[in-house]
C-alpha cells in the first residue's frame, strides 16, 4: 500500500494541532475523515506514527521522523510557485523522468549525477508504480523510466532496455547498532532489529534467500515499500537495514549509516527504459553515454 501527499499533509496537520479535533478544524473536515487518512498513512508506512496523550495525541519517534521529513516537503512546496514563476523567462533544457517505485532515491541521484550540471536544466522526476510509468511513456509524458528490473513486454508497447549498470547490496547501521552488527557478522544480525524493504521489492526476494542461506530470521521491526523511508528510518537508528554499496559514501553522510557487511550474490541491476532504440532526447543519450 502506498500514500500520497494529501495523506502526509493530514498527518502533519494533526502533529502540528495536537489532536484530531483540532487538525479537523483547521482542515474544515470531519474527525472521522482526518483520523482515517492518518491511519492510512500509518498502514502504509508500517509505523504508529501517534499516540493518545490527555485529551489529544502525541508524536511517536517514528512520528517525530515523518514530522521533520513532511517539513522539509511543505517547505518545498511553498517554494514552488517562487521557482515556477523565475522559470517563466528562463530558457530551460527539460529532462522528465520516472522512477519505478522500487527504485532507491539515492541511487536515482547517482544515475542521475552526470546530467546536474547541464546549464538552465528542468529535471522533473514521477515515483510511481511501473504499468503507471509505462503509461506515461507510451503517451511521452515521460522521456525516460529509471527501474531496477526488466519488464515484460505489453500489448501495443515495445520497450527497450538500456542497462545502466548494477551495484552489490549490504547491510548498514549508524552508531546505535552499528558495533553490535559488526562483531561476529552475519551471525549478529539475529541480535538486532532489522529493516527490510518490503516484498514489492526486486531485491526482497534475494535478501530473503541470503538470510536463509546464513540460517538467520531476524527480528524485523519494520518493512517500508518506498526505499527512501527505509533509508531514513535505518538513519534515525530505528535497525539495521539493507542498501545499495553504490550509495555506501551518501549514507554515511546524509544520515551516518556505516557498512557492517556485504550481502555476497545480493545484487541490484539499473536500467532506462525508453520507447525507442536509438534514444532521440539528448539527456537521456548522454545519461546512456555515461554509464556505458
Amino acid at each position: 500500500m502506498s500514500y500520497s501527499y494529501r495523506h502526509l499533509y493530514y498527518f502533519w496537520v494533526v502533529a502540528q494541532e495536537g489532536g484530531m479535533s483540532h487538525a479537523a478544524a483547521r482542515l474544515g473536515m470531519a474527525v472521522q475523515t482526518v483520523s482515517a487518512q492518518v491511519r492510512e498513512l500509518e498502514k502504509a508506512l508500517g509505523c504508529q506514527l501517534l499516540k493518545p496523550a490527555g485529551r489529544g495525541v502525541a508524536l511517536t519517534e517514528a512520528g517525530q521522523v515523518a514530522v521533520r521529513q513532511a517539513e522539509q516537503i511543505f517547505e518545498l512546496g511553498e517554494a514552488l510557485p517562487e521557482l515556477v514563476r523565475g522559470a517563466v523567462d528562463t530558457p530551460t533544457v527539460r529532462l522528465t523522468v520516472g522512477m519505478a517505485d522500487g527504485l532507491s532515491k539515492l541511487e536515482v541521484q547517482r544515475l542521475l549525477q552526470p546530467l546536474l550540471a547541464t546549464p538552465h536544466l528542468h529535471l522533473v522526476c514521477h515515483d510511481g508504480e511501473m504499468d503507471d510509468l509505462l503509461a506515461e511513456l507510451a503517451m511521452h509524458r515521460l522521456d525516460v523510466v529509471l527501474a531496477d528490473h526488466p519488464v515484460a513486454a505489453r500489448p501495443h508497447l515495445k520497450v527497450h532496455h538500456h542497462r545502466l549498470g548494477d551495484s552489490g547490496f549490504g547491510w548498514f547501521a549508524t552508531e546505535a547498532w552499528w558495533a553490535q552488527a559488526q562483531a561476529q557478522f552475519p551471525a549478529s544480525l539475529q541480535a538486532v532489529p532489522v529493516l527490510l524493504p518490503t516484498r514489492h521489492s526486486t531485491v526482497r526476494g534475494q535478501l530473503d534467500q541470503w538470510l536463509a542461506r546464513h540460517g538467520l530470521a531476524p527480528r524485523v521491526v519494520g518493512e517500508f515499500e518506498d526505499s527512501a523511508l527505509l533509508e531514513t528510518f535505518g538513519g534515525q537508528g530505528l535497525g539495521v537495514f539493507p542498501a545499495a554499496l553504490a550509495v555506501e559514501e551518501a549514507l554515511l553522510r546524509r544520515h551516518g549509516a556505516r557498512l557492517v557487511g556485504a550481502c555476497d550474490g545480493v545484487t541490484e541491476q539499473f536500467y532506462a527504459l525508453s520507447l525507442d532504440r536509438r534514444v532521440a532526447h539528448p539527456l537521456v543519450r548522454q545519461l546512456l553515454q555515461a554509464h556505458t
